[in-house]
């Protein structure tokens, strides 16, 4: 009797069991094993956008697309022709789980429920008999001529050594580059992580009174690197946050750990107007109205937050908008547009924290996702040098290369 071919899938994430179910089921007589290091499976997909799980962005443009990958953009490009954002939803759907369009491009299950998009994967995995094993990890993976020598251990005993004729290391990002060792054997270069997906630290307890509220509409820079983004901005106890900041974040990853993360924001909380645009619409509520400046506003910001930027141009709410003087609303045309804050150190952003950096794109053949140095070894997902902006990026580039990466091993001899 043949022995069966046998692939190892080191991690129990999206792209790992991605890979796992579509090898299983391109394959059936290949034996499918995942090895996650912990006691949970697909803990980012459980607890992504808010437990809703935003699965992918709209969207059939791809070279529009690979724009929201701040690292790896090229590489994703050749990724998504094979498997886009089309096909995600398609593979869904032929599973019963319905993905439903927001009004920015994400897209989430129609149940809006993450559990529902676990329940899918658990099912194929079942279906397909994945063997998947909880708290083992993978020390080092050795290549042996033709076949791979894991060393793992679990969470009560030594290195077992486990045989695989393939690999696909699907672990996802570390925060330092030892959490890559394991693949030293395999002569891989790691290119430095560094976080991707934070907030910005900003000391102003003024500000932090308005913890919850949410400006939908803002545009925010960071003028020393002439980097800007659009989009809701929600104002934190620890600072700015939302996913104006963190698609911000994510394209400034490693600049801003050069500057130690210490360096000045500005917001235009009314993208609709600049300056001076917004200096005449301040001078003609001001003949208009004979109400009190913190009555009215022209801008829809919020009462709360227009109070604050009131407070912050030194004008008094009380007073009526026929007695504030040109320099008052000079002032305050210039919050309104160019608001300045100075950052002082970062916060994780626990749904969306990804890392930056990882295994060298340069060893990695984007069409198979197969190692360049070792035959039989692929990689899906963020253990790879390619990260994505908050809104169904990292999670396209999940599904994507665990696909391909399903369909290289299933079509080795």
């Amino acid at each position: 009797m043949k022995k069966r071919r046998k692939l190892i899938v080191v991690g129990g994430g999206a792209s790992g069991f991605f890979c796992a179910v579509n090898a299983a089921h391109m394959d059936p007589e290949l034996a499918v094993v995942i090895l996650e290091k912990s006691s949970k499976l697909l803990s980012k997909v459980k607890i992504s956008g808010g437990g809703r799980c935003n699965v992918t962005h709209a969207g059939d443009d791809i070279p529009e697309l690979t724009e929201s990958y701040p690292r790896g953009k090229h590489f994703v490009r050749k990724t998504l022709h094979q498997f886009p954002p089309a096909q995600t939803i398609a593979w869904f759907a032929e599973r019963g789980v319905n993905l439903k369009t927001e009004a920015d491009g994400r897209m989430f299950p129609e149940t809006d429920q993450s559990q529902t998009i676990i329940d899918c994967l658990m099912e194929e995995a079942s279906r397909y008999e994945v063997k998947i094993l909880l708290r083992m990890e993978v020390n080092s993976i050795q290549p042996i001529g033709e076949k791979f020598i894991l060393a793992v251990s679990g969470e009560h005993q030594s290195d077992e050594m486990m045989e695989a004729d393939m690999v696909c290391v699907a672990a996802g990002g570390h925060p330092k580059v030892n959490g890559f060792s394991f693949l030293e054997p395999c002569g891989h270069a790691i290119v430095t992580p560094v976080p991707s997906l934070f907030t910005f630290n900003i000391q102003d307890k003024q500000l932090h009174a308005l913890m919850g509220v949410v400006n939908k509409d803002s545009i925010v820079r960071i003028p020393a690197l002439k980097l800007q983004e659009s989009g809701p901005v929600l104002i934190t106890h620890w600072g700015l946050s939302g996913p104006a900041v963190l698609k911000l974040s994510a394209r400034a990853a490693t600049d801003l750990q050069a500057l130690e993360y210490r360096f000045t924001v500005t917001v235009n909380w009314t993208p609709a107007y600049h300056e001076s645009t917004a200096l005449e619409a301040l001078k003609q509520v001001k003949q208009e109205s004979r109400q009190e400046a913190g009555g009215k506003n022209p801008f829809g910001l919020t009462a709360r937050f227009w109070t604050y930027l009131l407070t912050k141009a030194g004008i008094d709410g009380g007073k009526k908008w026929p007695d504030l003087n040109n320099t008052q609303l000079v002032g305050l045309s210039r919050l309104l547009t160019c608001d300045q804050y100075a950052v002082n150190g970062k916060t994780t952003f626990k749904e969306e924290f990804v890392t930056a950096g990882g295994v060298s794109l340069k060893e990695i053949d984007p069409m198979t996702m197969e190692s360049k140095l070792c035959k039989g070894l692929y990689f899906a997902g963020e253990v790879m040098d390619v990260d994505g902006i908050t809104g169904g990026y990292n999670f396209q580039h999940a599904w994507s290369s665990g696909w391909i990466a399903a369909k290289s091993i299933t079509s080795r001899n």
